[in-house]
């Protein structure tokens, strides 16, 4: 198979502004590239509604088929999800393989999953797209033997049977209940140990495992494609106190994020339910960027995480977009690679952290070792004097609300 497959690009532009369409192309060239594959041209066409059997009018179909025998491409990417019949409908008049957004996406997520949770529900994704659009004698899975839209199920040749197929899914998710149950029993250990969880959200490619890794000097995958972390990550992050908190790095949210991929990868997300503050990084040098923020703002909301402590991240301050303008509230901005503005960025959770605990001022005796031990781990120690007439600790701080420690401290308050 040859390194990079050729593709012809195909948008239907609908109640959309110029900007935002030429945006949303240059997103799904994006994506080709990081699939792998080399773009052509593109083919665009205005229309008041996309064409129910085709997608694009009649003309702009002829206009297609005559750049297809002329380039012949590998593939014809759609801008959008295609329905059953319009795939099948294209695929009968076109002689390059078709592929839509989501398969493309798909496809990427099958390159970059790398834990058994991660191929799992890519492989539950492209089976649940895949159903609905298996014609009535099937399509003949053999022919998927390789390249873009074909990564996942398609390499083990499946039979187009749809009864194999919803076994599968069935197979997949009983899987996958077993790996939720799991991260469920860690996520009530680390909640019973009660660390500050923070976690990083944002847009595909706005820079969250560069700060990731410079920020808990981790190893998640950092590279400047789309898509680049799927499986969560979490880290130690120590605060300028010697306070540690946890830190977890997330999936990218993308426009139009699949349905199926959502569903999908709501686990995935579930990481951040329990966060007691969202770092929402966006880039700043993306003349898109205010979209991308939405977008991310969008899927909190729908995964009923948008009341969740959050602090805005501007990154590639040093390359900002020349319309860029921050929106109002907690805002950080910055640049990710600077050590500078990581140490500051850490000075700012830890304030945000402080505005989320309980103050307590006490006297520990010096025999309490283990309370003492706690405290320094546990809770943001603003100050820590011995005072040797009696043998104690004088102590004062901030601890989270419902730490199990408070009841020990209760004891020596003052």
């Amino acid at each position: 198979m040859k390194e990079h497959e050729t593709a012809i690009l195909v948008g239907s532009q609908v109640d959309e502004s110029d900007q935002h369409f030429h945006y949303s192309l240059q997103e799904l060239e994006s994506l080709t590239i990081t699939a792998q594959g080399q773009v052509l041209t593109m083919l665009t066409q205005k229309q008041n509604r996309v064409h129910p059997a085709t997608y694009i009018g009649k003309g702009k179909l002829e206009e297609l088929q005559a750049l297809v025998e002329e380039m012949e491409p590998d593939l014809i990417i759609f801008n959008d999800e295609l329905t059953p019949s319009q795939l099948s409908n294209l695929q009968e008049k076109l002689s390059g393989r078709v592929l839509d957004r989501t398969q493309l996406i798909l496809d990427i997520f099958a390159q970059r999953a790398k834990s058994k949770e991660g191929k799992l529900q890519v492989e539950l994704a492209q089976l649940q797209y895949l159903l609905p659009r298996l014609t009535g004698q099937g399509i003949a899975m053999s022919r998927l033997g390789g390249g873009i839209g074909t990564r996942g199920p398609g390499e083990t040749k499946l039979e187009s049977d749809r009864r194999h197929i919803r076994r599968r899914i069935d197979e997949i998710k009983k899987q996958l209940q077993v790996v939720v149950e799991h991260r469920e029993r860690y996520r009530e250990r680390r909640k019973r140990n009660k660390a500050f969880q923070i976690a990083i959200v944002g847009y595909t490619n706005a820079g969250k495992s560069t700060l990731f890794n410079r920020m808990s000097t981790a190893e998640s995958y950092e590279e400047d494609k789309l898509f680049a972390t799927l499986d969560p990550m979490t880290r130690k992050l120590i605060l300028p106190s010697g306070y540690s908190a946890i830190i977890t790095d997330t999936v990218g949210f993308i426009q139009e994020l699949p349905t199926a991929l959502i569903a999908a990868f709501r686990s995935t997300l579930e990481e951040v339910r329990d966060a007691d503050l969202l770092l929402h990084v966006v880039d700043s040098s993306n003349p898109d960027y205010s979209n991308h923020e939405q977008t991310v703002e969008k899927l909190l909301e729908d995964l009923e995480m948008n009341q969740l402590p959050q602090l805005t991240v501007y990154n590639k301050a040093d390359e900002k977009h020349t319309d860029f303008i921050p929106k109002t509230g907690e805002i950080f901005i910055m640049s990710a690679f600077k050590e500078e503005d990581r140490n500051e960025l850490k000075k700012k959770i830890e304030e945000m952290a402080v505005s989320n605990m309980q103050y307590y001022h006490a006297v520990i005796p010096a025999n309490e070792g283990r309370l003492l031990s706690v405290l320094k781990s546990d809770t943001i120690l603003r100050e820590l004097v011995f005072q040797e007439e009696n043998q104690e600790y004088k102590c004062k701080g901030y601890v989270l609300k419902d730490h199990p420690v408070l009841g020990a401290l209760k004891l020596y308050e003052i």
